[in-house]
């Protein structure tokens, strides 16, 4: 089990990138078998979270993507529901938070940024969208400082404005070819890191349990009130593609916290990053985008940058 001040992991649109609920412990094989399975693990989860986002692109297109997300957030809750209920305490002991404020927050927030990456993935395609997404490590190391009063290192902010540089490379402003929308998965990154940092303040107080059912309950109830008043009912075909958006997700989230019961985050973060070429290969075949020397070596900067601001940070916590 990840520790709980970990990082989330790259999940962009994950419905939940908190640690998952405790699991009671079982015979393990040894450390070094289990460390490698973990990783299997997590760049399955890349894959399938990349497929999740091609379904939410194409259900974006045709649909409000509030509604997208609230249907998908519902198919979550139930998972959380059904998961938390098997553990010590069930459902009466998830519920009991000693941040209930904070909780609430958590979940509106991500469930806000799950939102506007649909929106971008419609807007702007696959690859951009997670190209920009990349820098949310870099946020998280810099504002770690101002939001929970953690030291920053010069290392780690010479590591930033480093992924910043990349981010320019990716956007080109001043060229004529930057657009709005680019903006996009950059406020996603932001509000994914504010996420990333409430996940670690709540984490003092309320075991990983509590945050997991918060994060799916208090995410589906806010999108809940604000997109049912888009509702439609989805065309047949597009039921598939929304029962494959569904099944990704509980899926993705099923084998991440088994990547997490063998392994902590820290050794399989790096992985989560495989997240990237995946998306990348299914934008260009799925929808034809074009993968654009700029994007591809802004997005080499910023994951190189975040790679080395999760060694500094391990390194630091060792």
């Amino acid at each position: 089990m990840p520790h709980d001040h970990d990082t989330p992991p790259y999940a962009a649109t994950a419905a939940s990138a908190s640690a998952p609920p405790p699991v009671p412990p079982k015979t393990r094989p040894p450390i070094r078998d289990r460390t490698r399975l973990a990783i299997l693990l997590m760049c399955a989860t890349a894959l399938i979270f990349a497929m999740q986002d091609v379904f939410s692109r194409i259900l974006g297109e045709g649909y409000p993507p509030v509604l997208v997300v609230m249907i998908r957030y519902w198919a979550f809750a139930a998972f959380v529901i059904a998961l938390v209920s098997r553990q010590p305490g069930g459902l009466k002991r998830a519920m009991r938070t000693r941040r209930p404020l904070t909780q609430i927050a958590r979940g509106v927030l991500l469930v806000f940024e799950v939102l506007i990456m649909v929106e971008a993935f419609v807007r702007l395609g696959l690859v951009e969208t997670h190209a920009v997404f990349t820098v949310y490590p870099l946020l998280v190391a810099a504002l770690s400082g101002p939001v929970l009063g953690e030291k920053v290192g010069w290392r780690r902010w010479t590591a930033i404005a480093i992924g910043f540089c990349g981010i320019l490379v990716i956007l080109q402003p001043g060229s004529g070819v930057m657009r709005i929308e680019s903006l996009l998965p950059l406020a996603a990154a932001l509000i994914f890191a504010l996420y990333g940092l409430l996940t670690r303040h709540v984490s003092r107080d309320d075991p990983s349990m509590v945050s997991f059912f918060w994060t799916g309950i208090a995410g589906a109830v806010a999108i809940t009130i604000v997109g049912i008043w888009d509702w439609q009912w989805l065309a047949p075909i597009d039921w598939l593609w929304m029962s494959g958006l569904c099944l990704c997700g509980i899926t993705s989230h099923y084998l991440l916290i088994r990547a997490y019961e063998m392994a902590e985050a820290s050794a399989l973060q790096p992985f989560a990053y495989t997240q990237l070429v995946w998306v990348s290969i299914l934008g260009v075949l799925v929808f034809s985008e074009v993968l654009r020397p700029n994007v591809v070596m802004g997005a080499a900067i910023v994951v190189l940058a975040g790679l080395f601001t999760l060694w500094r940070t391990r390194v630091k916590t060792a």
